[in-house]
């Protein structure tokens, strides 16, 4: 299986989708792995630095673009992944946008708004591409680059005016109606259902992929693969501990997955693999005061060659 995690690692460092298929109770699972996805705020005012910090909470890594060093910089961003002071048609073109990239077009005005549509519509569409601004001015523009000859379905594709539609008045708010629609973009397809053998969580944990192929410690893997109820993980959550009982990662963290873990380290060195069931709902559950009140089946397994 560590083999299987090199490959994983290989891929989602490629920005490529990863995925892991797993016999579990004679059922087969799979756990995608989705690499950290970009998002590119293309200009740094005043929506710009709660966006980036919401943003940078849902597991977004975030570029930041403006041509203005006093707003381009560290200290207004500190959450930023990376910040570049470049005129926008420049900036874009040498971040080199692909197809699961987010964008946010955030300017101060319509001139640069302009600038970065015509750049970004020129290139490959990112999936999400959305543009502040009022609705009659944002219409305007895109009847203006329609007929400079623009693809229609691009065009079409461009999410504004930016948000969804909470009522937001106050930066704050605004910004937490863009991180709405960003959620909405990346959850769009997905299967919900908790009993789906297509595993809910997709985030790629680099630090506990990256523990599994080049730690040397023996080790065992624990994956939440079905849940009902109220949890505080969904199925594809994992950890790993090893044999000095270090572990990387949650399964939602207390007094179960402390248990869990413990079932987990005996495992390890043994090749073997086994299935637990947490049960939230129980009096010992109510007792230590867990408020999820779900369950989780958890899949246990030997990481390691026997």
């Amino acid at each position: 299986m560590r083999e299987q995690f090199a490959e994983i690692l290989k891929q989602t460092q490629n920005n490529q989708i990863a995925q892991m298929d797993l016999v579990i109770d004679n059922e087969r699972y799979t756990r995608m792995f989705r690499p950290k996805e970009r998002l590119i705020l293309l200009g740094a005012g005043h929506i710009a630095q709660p966006l980036c910090e919401i943003a940078s909470m849902l597991g977004f890594a975030v570029i930041v673009v403006d041509d203005r060093p006093l707003f381009a910089n560290h200290p207004r961003f500190p959450q930023a992944e990376q910040i570049v002071c470049d005129a926008f048609p420049h900036a874009i073109e040498h971040l080199h946008i692909h197809a699961g990239d987010y964008v946010a077009v955030i300017t101060r005005g319509h001139r640069y708004d302009t600038d970065c549509l015509r750049t970004l519509l020129a290139g490959t569409m990112p999936r999400y591409l959305g543009m502040l601004g009022s609705k009659r001015r944002t219409v305007a523009l895109l009847h203006m680059l329609a007929q400079e000859g623009f693809a229609q379905d691009k065009l079409d594709s461009i999410h504004t005016p930016i948000g969804l539609d909470i009522g937001a008045l106050s930066v704050q708010e605004i910004a937490v109606s863009i991180a709405a629609q960003l959620v909405q973009t990346r959850r769009r397809g997905l299967d919900r259902r908790s009993k789906s053998h297509i595993l809910t969580e997709e985030t790629f944990r680099a630090d506990v992929v990256e523990d599994i192929v080049s730690n040397p410690l023996k080790k065992a893997l624990l994956l939440v693969y079905e849940t009902s109820g109220s949890t505080p993980v969904k199925s594809g959550s994992f950890m790993t501990v090893n044999e000095m009982f270090q572990a990387k990662g949650t399964i939602g963290g207390g007094c179960s997955e402390s248990a869990v873990l413990r079932d987990a380290f005996h495992l390890i060195g043994t090749g073997e693999s086994k299935c637990v069931t947490v049960d939230m709902n129980n009096d010992v559950a109510a007792e230590q005061g867990m408020v999820c009140g779900g369950q989780m089946k958890i899949f246990l397994t030997d990481l390691n060659e026997v």
